[in-house]
């Protein structure tokens, strides 16, 4: 049994999560966590926040934001690039409401790394390491990995309004075999520090997209059962344990503790923290991020109504009630590996909702004055071939393979200066020709947006430091 099987995240899992009985899972690891940074002085300076918007699957850069039209066909592809808002800078036609949009963000089209490998390639992109961990393995995360972006971030930043300071949702990336993919995790950092992971979306093995309208299948299999909502987190306590069998729940908590000799600095603050933990289940501001459903409708239908609308509707949400960075998965594991059927899908399921929210990301940030304070990024964790192929065991229509040589992220708000390019591909789109960034430096702009110093460190679970920096930032992008 490996060690994630037995492992009790600190995570909202459907109608369960912030129930009383969840109370103690989240309530013990919160307030420890909370308790243990504040003993060690641990908080980065600033206050700026990140989403981290995640294609898992592996955007094709040619079919998106790095067009390639002087190429052959079977490098260009059948989509076309249009003008965006800023001179020069071209995207793909079916991405129109993002290309009004291109003086919020920035395009890197230089990212590389060696690896065309799913569970390597999220493992590099999600921890911000090219070099994987000494006996990486594929199949399942394990506590000797890197920790993740999002992890570091929990670790080295101090939330607002007693939330967790890095989140994941709408769910964890989960292979359609059901095997957890790596890099998303704690690792070597230790369990206290696994980002709050909130899992809104139910697992369908066979399902990609934005459900309900967008969902579909790659192969264009039947689907089954559908999905049709997020299954949204409880934050209210079950009608059994309310008033006085609650008061005697922490009186009976409080006896036992008070029969503890020794406490180290951060269990002196137990009552503290635990106060601040059992305080999620009464603030209208926790409450109002995890509450999609009653949202405005004027929103639901601006993001779109939608998985993938929904995610980026409750990250903005998350950001504005507290939480330093969000990672949104947008799709489960390999919605954007389009080997076969690439250009229907990506035109007809993909593009449509992901231009839509993404946009609306942008323009309520800005409209709420978080853009500058908020930094936007999106990556995959490859980009994919420059020759087209068609595996006609499995597709109807062609499609592009793996390819971590390279890829485009985008990047806006937090700083960074909208309408900029920073580096480029070669003129088949296969390698960086100039100015080649690396994951490492990906994830130390994420890090300096945050205002973690180049300095800082984390520690393992024996507490030995380990540097968190180990790129620089792209100072092009500020």
């Amino acid at each position: 049994m490996n060690h994630f099987e037995t492992w009790q995240h600190p995570c909202f899992s459907r109608r369960t999560a912030l129930q009383a009985g969840a109370c103690a899972i989240l309530g013990l690891g919160h307030h420890h966590l909370m308790a243990l940074r504040a003993a060690t002085g641990r908080s980065a300076l600033g206050q700026k926040s990140c989403i981290y918007i995640f294609l898992s699957g592996g955007l094709a850069q040619h079919d998106s934001f790095d067009l390639k039209p002087d190429a052959p066909a079977e490098i260009r592809g059948e989509f076309r690039p249009i003008a965006t808002r800023t001179a020069g800078m071209q995207i793909c036609e079916h991405l129109p409401l993002l290309a009004e949009r291109s003086h919020y963000f920035a395009l890197v089209r230089s990212l590389t790394h060696s690896s065309n490998d799913h569970s390597a390639g999220h493992q590099i992109m999600l921890s911000g390491r090219s070099e994987l961990p000494p006996g990486f393995n594929p199949n399942a995360p394990r506590p000797q990995d890197w920790p993740s972006i999002a992890a570091i971030a929990g670790y080295a930043t101090r939330s607002r309004n007693n939330l967790p300071p890095a989140a994941i949702l709408p769910e964890k990336l989960v292979h359609n075999t059901g095997r957890v993919i790596p890099g998303a995790f704690a690792g070597q950092l230790g369990r206290s520090y696994e980002p709050w992971l909130i899992e809104a979306s139910p697992y369908h093995p066979t399902a990609y997209g934005a459900f309900p309208q967008f969902e579909f299948d790659h192969q264009e299999r039947p689907i089954g059962n559908p999905r049709h909502r997020f299954v949204l987190p409880n934050l209210s306590l079950p009608e059994d344990v309310m008033g006085e069998r609650f008061l005697n729940r922490s009186k009976l908590l409080h006896e036992i503790e008070s029969g503890r000799q020794q406490w180290d600095r951060a269990a002196q603050n137990f009552d503290h923290y635990r106060g601040q933990a059992v305080s999620l289940l009464w603030q209208p501001q926790v409450r109002k991020a995890f509450d999609i459903e009653r949202a405005d409708p004027r929103d639901r239908e601006r993001y779109g109504d939608h998985s993938f609308g929904w995610s980026l509707l409750m990250a903005r949400q998350l950001i504005e009630a507290g939480v330093r960075l969000v990672q949104v998965n947008l799709g489960n594991n390999e919605t954007w590996d389009t080997h076969g059927n690439a250009f229907p899908h990506l035109k007809d399921k993909l593009f449509p909702p992901f231009d839509r929210s993404v946009s609306a990301l942008l323009d309520d940030l800005h409209e709420r004055g978080l853009l500058e304070e908020t930094l936007v990024v999106m990556a995959s964790e490859f980009g994919r071939t420059p020759r087209i192929s068609t595996l006609t065991q499995h597709y109807k229509l062609p499609g592009r393979d793996h390819w971590g040589a390279v890829q485009t992220i985008l990047l806006a708000g937090g700083g960074v200066q909208g309408g900029r390019i920073v580096g480029s591909s070669d003129r088949i789109g296969a390698y960086p020709k100039t100015d080649p960034q690396t994951p490492e430096n990906f994830a130390a702009t994420i890090f300096h947006v945050l205002g973690i110093p180049a300095e800082a460190v984390w520690h393992d679970v024996s507490n030995r430091p380990h540097r968190i920096y180990y790129g620089t930032p792209i100072q092009q992008l500020f």
